[in-house]
């Protein structure tokens, strides 16, 4: 298969695609990496069949491909085609919540010389190493690089990037608990997708419907938190979005635990967990199990609550388990276990350490409670009031560190 009829049959597949001709368009493509001997034509396609699988949740199955396309970019030997196949290559870890991994390449992809990295790519690689950091729950380094990734799409007028950006600082912000934040953000990109979205794929309505579905939960909102939910569930379901569908089965059973109806929210956690465990993500399994530890508290079975939390810590491994430890401490108090619960407690306290979450200015740790936060330029984040208050004009916590031995 030469170079033109490659180029016919790469877009044959993409038009399969667009039209939901999922599994036709997956034919196709892997029919010209059979026989095509374009080597460009082939790089193009396993980029297809990368984004293809990532959205069907095939995760194992994107790195294959990702893994494949690095190989064809080094026999390019072009810095660019390089490039964009190790984006995939960190997405596709980023997916698989091998978050070192992504990071590792990430870096890989900054340090190449030569490449579009500081135009066309470099905002996507921002976003994918912050997403990364948040999984680790570092989240300066998470919120630095989101920040920067938000400063590629506003200076190259990427309204598609500052959606995703606009999305995952709502993640972020619901992970500390600035619920106004939360919500702000895809709420944002939800403006964005209404504004410049005509030519978009749906999953970016779906993916900010959803963000906001969860900031509106966490609110109080459930009414608002559930109309943005179903919109979102019904988009993914249309397309085959195995990942979000996964992630509206998480927030529908939040939503019915927050309303104290913990009937219907145990089989949606089982459903949600069902494809969160198919498709090999690991931080959304541990979510899962914790939504069905706090039910079990709700019901005072405080033995099943720590057998769900015993089973999202064995997954969580490098992940944090900063709230794992929290929900553990309140079941100890309640079970009146002195010694485990002061291991919890300390082990919590290790993790806000850890993550630097906690004000520099009033000393308390950040994400216990809901509260309006303000990040300053260095991406260090304090409660608004405490800035407020003192009128700091630099970073408390970036002062003591350059006062530590070794930075005099």
């Amino acid at each position: 298969m030469g170079q033109d009829q490659t180029k016919q049959q790469i877009e044959k597949g993409l038009q399969l695609y667009q039209s939901n001709q999922t599994e036709k368009a997956l034919q196709v493509w892997i029919k010209v990496l059979e026989k095509s001997s374009d080597l460009v034509g082939r790089f193009r396609v396993l980029g297809c069949l990368v984004t293809a699988h990532s959205e069907m949740g095939r995760y194992k199955e994107m790195l294959k491909f990702a893994v494949v396309q690095i190989d064809t970019a080094r026999e390019l030997e072009d810095a660019n085609f390089l490039l964009e196949s190790y984006l995939n290559l960190a997405r596709s870890n980023e997916k698989l919540c091998e978050f070192h991994k992504t990071i590792s390449y990430c870096k890989t992809c900054l340090g190449l010389p030569g490449t579009r990295a500081g135009a066309q790519l470099g905002g996507q690689v921002s976003l994918s190493m912050g997403n990364a950091f948040l999984g680790l729950s570092l989240f300066q380094k998470a919120l630095e690089s989101f920040e920067k990734a938000l400063r590629y799409a506003h200076n190259n007028d990427d309204t598609m990037l500052e959606c995703r950006v606009c999305c995952s600082l709502g993640s972020f912000y619901a992970q500390v608990k600035d619920y106004e934040k939360a919500l702000f953000f895809p709420c944002k990109a939800a403006e964005l997708v209404n504004d410049y979205g005509k030519g978009w794929s749906l999953k970016y309505r779906a993916m900010s419907q959803y963000h906001m579905a969860v900031a509106y939960r966490l609110l109080g909102h459930l009414g608002s938190a559930m109309e943005c939910c179903e919109e979102s569930m019904k988009i993914a379901l249309q397309h085959g979005d195995r990942p979000l569908q996964a992630l509206c089965l998480l927030c529908f059973a939040d939503i019915h635990r927050s309303r104290g109806d913990l009937e219907t929210a145990f089989p949606r956690y089982d459903s949600a967990m069902s494809i969160m465990t198919e498709i090999g993500n690991r931080l959304g399994q541990v979510q899962v199990l914790l939504g069905v530890a706090k039910c079990w508290v709700a019901r005072k079975a405080l033995d099943k609550a720590l057998d769900a939390i015993e089973r999202a810590q064995d997954l969580a491994e490098e992940l944090s388990q900063l709230k794992l430890h929290c929900l553990s401490e309140s079941i100890y108090r309640s079970k009146g276990l002195q010694r485990e619960l002061r291991a919890h407690v300390v082990r919590f306290h290790e993790c806000v350490e850890e993550s630097e979450l906690y004000c520099g200015l009033c000393g308390e740790s950040i994400g216990e409670r809901n509260s309006r936060l303000q990040a300053l330029p260095c991406s260090h984040i304090f409660h608004l009031r405490c800035l407020q208050n003192n009128g700091t004009r630099s970073c408390p916590n970036c002062r003591r560190s350059s006062m530590k031995p070794g930075f005099v």
